[in-house]
């Protein structure tokens, strides 16, 4: 699913907001010990991050499809999109990380009719104790209280999701996502109705 891009932070009922992320968009495949890392584009990054790879075969579920992003963060936690095509030298960066969004095939069972609420349950529980996959921070229940916490900690945005859409391919307007460089400069978008935003 990709978000749609809107020009306004906002509140509704039933939705939650995660951190939006600068880093490789990417699913994650796994077959037994086999997994594949392919962009949105179709192409294959599995050898550009070979520890990522290595902690998604671990994993104990036979057969698994995620939906995630490969960021570097800094020492303030802030993903840092340039660092994934040269890290720096020191130790400020921390090692590829795949941040989960979604929780696509798990174990034989195909859970894009289900929910985001499940999908995020199982998707946690999969992920629980792991240091190279974690899933998408979430931020407060509350939209607008999200986007404070977006500008506090200087993150990039955030994605808002309707907690009871199935997984669809493609663009979608249940993952809507406001970007902070946008918002600042004041650019023309959908903006949500005066109810949505409280």
């Amino acid at each position: 699913m990709q978000p749609a891009l809107v020009s306004r932070p906002f509140r509704r009922p039933g939705w939650v907001y995660e951190e939006k992320y600068d880093g490789w968009r990417l699913l994650a495949y796994k077959r037994g010990q086999c997994v594949q890392l392919v962009s949105r584009a179709g192409r294959d990054h599995t050898r550009r991050f070979a520890t990522v790879v290595a902690a998604i075969a671990r994993l104990a579920p036979d057969t698994l499809i995620l939906d995630g992003e490969v960021c570097i963060f800094d020492q303030e936690l802030i993903s840092r999109f340039e660092w994934l095509r040269e890290r720096p030298k020191d130790d400020t960066a921390t090692p590829p990380i795949f941040m989960a969004f979604d929780c696509l095939w798990l174990a034989g069972r195909d859970l894009r009719e289900q929910d985001l609420g499940a999908r995020r349950q199982l998707l946690d529980q999969v992920l629980y104790g792991q240091g190279l996959l974690l899933p998408a921070r979430r931020l407060a229940d509350d939209g607008l209280k999200a986007w404070a916490q977006v500008l506090e900690r200087g993150y990039e945005g955030l994605v808002a999701k309707d907690a009871a859409s199935p997984y669809r391919g493609g663009r979608t307007l249940a993952w809507l996502k406001v970007k902070v460089q946008h918002y600042r400069k004041g650019e023309r978008g959908w903006v949500p109705k005066p109810s949505d935003r409280g």
